[in-house]
């Protein structure tokens, strides 16, 4: 009628107290495991001691390597297990054969039986602690194989969870370098952490250990976890938010780093902001921004978190009581591409769609720095560039006063460097800030005619891309619009002559030609 299991009995009847080994213990508590897996009843109950038993179970065999017979106490301690685990069996009986007395005992019989395991794993650790057992004792589990069985993995990951909760410093500091590797390796990993026991909360633990080695190992693995979205709202749950911003106030450059990291992913759900907010982050990230003592390492990811919290207004706010502007203006300063390139999107994004915060930009400095980042002249990467120039289009070409301090600067000379000379991204970029500069004020396209730059947009017309030929043809019709620019434009007999070529070509090619010759028919400027 019910299940048998012959093993188990013989267990219980062949070992006297003596030799009742950690082999036993272990053969006992995986054979219970799998007798109960097919019980029907009280299932909830059941998982909750089947996931007792599995980590029991890790933590024994991390330490089969110790006799019982030469530790008292763990011998004790194996003898418990034993006789907790032959009332389990019979409670599983009972369940297997439906011959319990009623539900409300066996379910209160049950909570006993997780409480009792709950409080061997406990004692377990805590002679681990004690240091009675030590690492030359345990046994190493070895790493599945690239092809392995998610039960192996799932069985090699418990395993290292068990060294954390009850091994020595060295023996904790092994098991999270372990599963930082699998982690990096293999993302099935990842989901296992999430799933097995409470590994996420031992991480999060972890990141407050005063063993700096530990809290640096943890940090590694919350940064890889963190990168994943079906996972930001485990590590959110486990009150991970408070620990990170305690390790940027740590003494390791590495464990903040990772910190940093790790709450640049977490916060691109904005929704996690106000954590950030309520445990003094924002002060904290802005203090690592203005320390001089900061790595670039570290203030890059610090500016990308700060970045992120820009669109809850009140946290905008407190940040440029705190002098936020003139920070990320010095850093946009910096010679570092990371640096450079997350200090420009903090302004960018801080200033967008808030003209007061938008002045404050202007006042402390900020177009300077944006067209220094520009400067041909000055050595910087191609993205840095990108970024400034999206930032000054961002920033002043809504604003005819602006665009005036961006001239002042020297800006339209930079412009037609890269107009003329930039790598193809650079070029294309170039040409639409120039197009958009086009469509401004009379006074702007005047300055556009006199730099030159009506010469480059009629070489674009010829463009294999139909949106460089739009772009330039547009442009181009919007400068000879002036007067000024037309007597300019006609001066120079390759301008008339390039026209006059693409018009012999095809329509596609020629219709915005059209449009430029008819402004310059109306002065007799043009005879075709």
């Amino acid at each position: 009628m019910g299940q048998e299991n012959p093993k188990q009995d013989q267990i219980f009847q062949e070992s006297s107290p003596p030799k009742r080994s950690l082999r036993q213990a272990i053969e006992v508590i995986s054979s219970l495991i799998s007798y109960s897996l097919p019980i029907k009843v009280f299932a909830v109950k059941w998982q909750l001691i089947r996931n007792k038993l599995e980590e029991l179970n890790s933590s024994l065999i991390a330490i089969e390597d110790c006799d019982s017979s030469q530790n008292p106490i763990l011998s004790g301690m194996v003898s418990a297990v034993l006789a907790s685990a032959s009332d389990c069996y019979d409670l599983a009986r009972r369940c297997v054969d439906l011959s319990y007395s009623g539900k409300l005992l066996m379910q209160s019989d049950l909570d006993v039986m997780v409480a009792k395991f709950d409080r061997h794993v406990k004692n377990l650790s805590g002679i681990f602690t004690a240091g009675i057992l030590s690492q030359g004792f345990a046994i190493v589990v070895s790493r599945p194989g690239v092809n392995a069985c998610k039960d192996d993995m799932r069985f090699y990951v418990r395993d290292l969870l068990t060294r954390m909760k009850i091994g020595d410093l060295e023996m904790k500091r092994q098991a999270l370098v372990n599963l930082y590797d699998v982690v990096v390796e293999d993302e099935k990993y990842v989901k296992i952490i999430v799933e097995v026991g409470d590994l996420v909360n031992i991480l999060v633990s972890l990141l407050d250990s005063m063993e700096m080695e530990l809290q640096q190992d943890a940090v590694k693995v919350v940064a890889v976890i963190s990168g994943f979205d079906s996972y930001k709202s485990i590590l959110i749950g486990a009150g991970i938010i408070g620990p990170l911003i305690r390790v940027l106030e740590s003494r390791s450059e590495i464990s903040k780093e990772g910190a940093a990291r790790s709450l640049q992913k977490l916060t691109q759900n904005s929704d996690n902001a106000w954590s950030v907010s309520a445990y003094g982050g924002v002060t904290a990230l802005l203090k690592i921004c203005a320390s001089a003592d900061s790595t670039a390492e570290l203030i890059s990811p610090a500016c990308g978190v700060l970045r992120n919290l820009v669109g809850v207004d009140e946290i905008k706010r407190f940040m440029m009581e705190e002098g936020a502007v003139s920070t990320f203006i010095k850093l946009a300063r910096s010679k570092d591409e990371g640096v450079q390139i997350s200090s420009i999107e903090f302004l960018q994004n801080i200033a967008s769609g808030d003209e007061s915060v938008r002045q404050s930009v202007v006042k402390e400095g900020g177009i300077r720095a944006l067209v220094r980042v520009f400067d041909p002249k000055i050595t910087c990467s191609s993205k840095s560039r990108e970024m400034a120039l999206r930032a000054i289009e961002n920033l002043c070409f809504s604003s005819a006063s602006y665009i005036s301090v961006l001239m002042s600067y020297g800006f339209m000379d930079q412009l037609l460097f890269f107009l003329r000379n930039g790598d193809v991204l650079v070029q294309e970029l170039a040409l639409k800030a120039a197009f958009r500069l086009s469509g401004t004020s009379e006074e702007t396209k005047k300055a556009m005619g006199d730099a030159g730059f009506m010469s480059e947009f009629v070489k674009f017309l010829d463009a294999k891309s139909f949106e460089v030929r739009e772009m330039a043809a547009v442009a181009l019709n919007s400068l000879v619009s002036v007067p000024k620019n037309r007597k300019i434009f006609v001066q120079d007999d390759r301008n008339v002559g390039f026209l006059l070529q693409l018009l012999d070509q095809e329509e596609t090619n020629s219709v915005k030609c059209v449009q430029v010759t008819s402004f310059t028919a109306d002065d007799n400027t043009l005879t075709a």
